[in-house]
């Protein structure tokens, strides 16, 4: 029987396929830095957006899968209103079923989406329903943000998960208290918005950035040979339609979103702690700094030997002697590495890897270095 104890150990032996996967990713972003993308991958147009929606509803003909009414006093409430708009009175009644389950519904209402319209809808459950599976969504008003009812949903739900149970084990896969229903709502109300008559219109960098700003408004202005672009601030490119292009902002907007642009990017270090996974930007430099990692590793041994009296002895008991061997790694063969002024991204991976050390040592390597004023980028933890 052995165990390990260790009282100081920041090393993690790097395996060599974490460490081409990092320089991997590290010679991507590289090699993407001087790529160029057109402008509608970087930007979003004013006024093209989706909006969110949302209705509370009841999903029938569920298999003794739904709501306990005593446990879900919204599920009765909302039972007891529907049945009666319908006709059907059931208040003080003691009802029991435990086919129906109240559930929240929510769905994207796409740009320019107009009245009788297919959109797809998400379905979850809001009670304590075990499954969802067979069941049918009544019809649901989705409201916006404004309390206006923009579609209405209704059919039946499609669960990719299940859940069985038995007298003593149950097995469940995925979620079965959560679905879609494709193509599940209509649209009734359309989002008046008149892009084809603006003068003007806005792009929003999905990255704001001064320097891609400058470059968009550039590329625009080069293709139009009109000064119709100006950047407003890092997040913002305001466009004026030329005269060329009278009452036609959606050719404007189509000829302007192929242009291709080289988008520019803070140097940053994306590290997710939880993982251990490390993201580093090419634009990433250190001053000249001399680093060491070391470990103290404490290694206890049990083998326990069982010790029992002589053969016919009148007396003794058997029992079991306990032997330990402990042994230390101090890692003595560690050294300083030197990572000297305005190294590449390569040569910056390279040199922590000579280290031999794991993603979360070169994470505490890596604050220490920001902290430490050599690490010329931004260090973000997920």
């Amino acid at each position: 029987m052995t165990r390990t104890h260790e009282t100081f150990r920041p090393a993690l032996r790097l395996a060599p396929a974490l460490g081409m996967l990092l320089i991997g990713i590290c010679t991507a972003f590289s090699s993407a830095s001087a790529a160029t993308s057109r402008i509608k991958d970087i930007v979003a147009f004013e006024g093209v957006r989706d909006n969110m929606l949302v209705g509370y509803g009841l999903v029938v003909g569920l298999d003794g899968t739904g709501d306990t009414l005593r446990n879900s006093p919204f599920t009765q409430q909302a039972l007891e209103s529907m049945l009666e708009r319908l006709g059907v009175n059931t208040r003080d009644e003691n009802m029991k079923t435990e086919n129906v389950a109240a559930v929240m519904v929510t769905a994207n209402l796409p740009a320019f989406a107009r009245q009788g319209s297919h959109m797809d809808v998400s379905v979850s459950s809001l009670g304590d329903a075990e499954d969802l599976r067979g069941g049918t969504l009544l019809v649901t008003p989705l409201m916006g943000a404004d309390g206006e009812v923009y579609a209405v949903a209704q059919g039946p739900v499609q669960i990719a998960g299940f859940s069985a149970k038995g007298d003593a084990a149950s097995i469940t896969q995925g979620v079965p208290t959560a679905g879609r229903i494709p193509n599940g709502a209509i649209v009734e109300r359309e989002i008046n918005f008149t892009l084809a008559a603006m003068n003007s219109v806005r792009l929003q960098l999905r990255s704001p950035d001064f320097t891609t700003a400058r470059r968009i408004a550039d590329v625009i202005n080069n293709h139009l040979g009109v000064a119709a672009a100006q950047p407003m601030d890092p997040a913002t490119v305001r466009v004026q339609r030329p005269a060329g292009y009278k009452y036609d902002m959606v050719a404007l907007l189509t000829d302007i979103e192929q242009l291709p642009v080289a988008p520019d990017q803070r140097a940053r270090v994306v590290i997710d702690d939880r993982s251990g996974v490390i993201v580093i930007g090419a634009d990433v430099r250190i001053s000249e700094v001399a680093i060491a990692q070391g470990n103290l590793t404490i290694s206890i041994s049990e083998t326990p030997q069982v010790s029992q009296p002589a053969p016919f002895a009148e007396q003794g008991e058997t029992v079991v002697v306990p032997r330990t061997d402990v042994s230390v790694d101090t890692a003595s063969d560690r050294q300083l590495t030197v990572l000297e002024t305005g190294v590449s991204l390569q040569e910056l991976v390279d040199g922590l890897n000579a280290l031999g050390i794991g993603p979360r040592d070169m994470i505490a390597i890596l604050q220490a270095l920001k902290a430490a004023g050599a690490l010329q980028a931004d260090i973000e933890v997920l």
